[in-house]
């Protein structure tokens, strides 16, 4: 029997997971209303997401703590400690360590746990509380629906003038981001004037990354249909594969729900592909063959890789050779190889760490907006935009009143995680990935021998999809910067290792 608390809970996890996408328009437009054009993010309106997170994480800890003694065995399993908790609890502990010893200021170390840490507490508290099998079926009916309605504005958003955008609170110049200013309304390719779709969100890459977790539901539709191909022709438990098959609990699939999946599955491709988040696509081919290995027979998945993977490379080799400037991106391609290379440097310069919020997200809150430009490319058209910095190579043409303070972008998370933790932090939050991956792909098969609810199989396909698509693209972007996509995906898992429901 449900409590009342948890069923407040698990609605207000709907509400929060389906409005984190809108969060940069809903923020940016408010900021307008409130306090007129031309201003930055309002962080008063920007807290809300972290205020009903917190209002979450309030009402699971009243749960565990004040649960009747019939709950006794679930409340000895909610403090139970396991690897998992030890090795975030080690991030904490070496994060405050490491931030004292590097003198980190105050106000950039919140910045850090709030990027790094935060995601990572709702983790540890929302995994010890129980979760209803009818929320699996309407969280991943949440994801889908959201996912399709962002993915058709975006692709609607491709049409609009700069104009519908200022009156919406963004600012009148793109592919910028000014600390103290408005959120540029779209990115355009540097090399080219196609514009990238960032529909609600607060650029392409967020928007292509948290497209990965819907996506992610979206494959395991499959995957709960078309059986697990990892036991083998010798079934499960000495049964044969068709009697293995026929154990695993499947959706009713009416003539409209198919439509609804494959129209959603349609525009969130489609918005996928607009993105021109590399990352995001790597990640989602990543995702497909997991799911076809998974899902087909060893032989029926071999012809499927082979010849997708043939027709994935001729069409990549005529989309560069027809649009080489939006597919090759010189510029954006050189910052993916040397800033890791650099954020390497940084953890080889000082193997203990920097502190929080010395690189990645946190950096660039506290940083100024700089432009790097080639030697032959021309910065006049940066003269509207005075205080902008612009260097041509390393050197700084504008402003030349002061030296600009750069943020320090490693475009990959786990440097990131390493520059500012040092080389144990790093080698930490890996084990963390890794684990938490294995532990998923040992659930789906686990529920699928125990019969569990189609529902609850499902949501594990799901959620291993979805953070195996962030975990890949983390290593060529910051992918858990974005609140949409950090709040949601260890949301996502906490719940797919809940200790109090039946996807434990």
């Amino acid at each position: 029997m449900q409590s009342a608390v948890q069923r407040l809970r698990e609605w207000l996890v709907l509400l929060l997971i389906g409005l984190l996408p809108f969060h940069a328009f809903l923020v940016t437009a408010g900021t307008k209303l409130a306090l007129g054009p031309n201003n930055a993010p309002w962080a008063v309106l920007a807290l809300w997401k972290e205020a009903v997170l917190g209002v979450i994480l309030l009402l699971a800890l009243v749960e565990f703590i004040f649960s009747s003694k019939r709950a006794i065995s679930f409340q000895r399993s909610a403090f139970s400690v396991d690897v998992l908790d030890v090795l975030i609890l080690s991030l904490a502990v070496l994060a405050v360590a490491v931030s004292i010893f590097a003198g980190t200021e105050r106000g950039l170390f919140l910045l850090g746990v709030r990027y790094d840490f935060v995601p990572l507490v709702a983790f540890l508290v929302l995994r010890r509380v129980p979760w209803s099998e009818a929320f699996h079926g309407r969280l991943m009916n949440v994801l889908l629906g959201v996912g399709a309605l962002v993915s058709f504005l975006g692709i609607i958003s491709l049409f609009l003038p700069v104009s519908a955008f200022v009156r919406l609170g963004y600012a009148d110049a793109h592919s910028l981001y000014t600390p103290g200013g408005p959120l540029s309304p779209f990115q355009q390719i540097a090399e080219s004037w196609v514009r990238r779709v960032q529909s609600t969100m607060s650029g392409p890459n967020q928007l292509g990354i948290w497209l990965l977790i819907p996506l992610g539901a979206l494959l395991s539709f499959w995957m709960v249909r078309g059986g697990v191909r990892e036991y083998g022709s010798t079934g499960v438990r000495g049964m044969g594969m068709n009697n293995a098959m026929s154990r695993i609990p499947v959706f009713p699939y009416s003539r409209i729900r198919r439509f609804i999946i494959v129209l959603s599955a349609f525009f969130m491709l489609c918005a996928l592909f607009l993105t021109f988040s590399r990352a995001a696509w790597i990640a989602v081919f990543v995702m497909v063959i997991v799911m076809l290995w998974k899902a087909l027979p060893r032989r029926w998945f071999v012809r499927a890789a082979v010849g997708g993977g043939a027709l994935v490379i001729v069409a990549g080799i005529t989309a560069a050779a027809l649009f080489p400037s939006v597919f090759f991106r010189l510029s954006s391609s050189r910052g993916h190889l040397v800033r890791p290379l650099e954020g390497i440097g940084k953890m080889i310069e000082r193997p203990l760490g920097w502190g929080l919020g010395a690189a990645g997200p946190a950096s660039n809150r506290v940083s100024e907006t700089c432009v790097f430009l080639r030697p032959q490319d021309d910065p006049s058209w940066a003269k509207a935009q005075p205080q902008l910095c612009v260097f041509l190579g390393s050197t700084q043409v504008q402003p030349t009143d002061h030296a600009c303070r750069c943020p320090f972008l490693p475009e990959n998370w786990y440097i990131q995680i390493g520059v500012e933790l040092g080389v144990l932090g790093f080698a930490l939050f890996l084990a963390l990935v890794v684990m938490i991956l294995r532990r998923l792909r040992k659930n789906n098969g686990q529920l699928i021998i125990d019969n569990y609810p189609s529902s609850i199989i499902h949501y594990q396909f799901a959620a291993f999809l979805a953070f195996l698509g962030v975990s890949i693209a983390a290593l060529f972007l910051h992918a858990w910067e974005d609140a949409a996509v950090a709040y949601t995906g260890w949301i996502l898992i906490s719940v797919a290792f809940s200790r109090g429901g039946r996807g434990a």
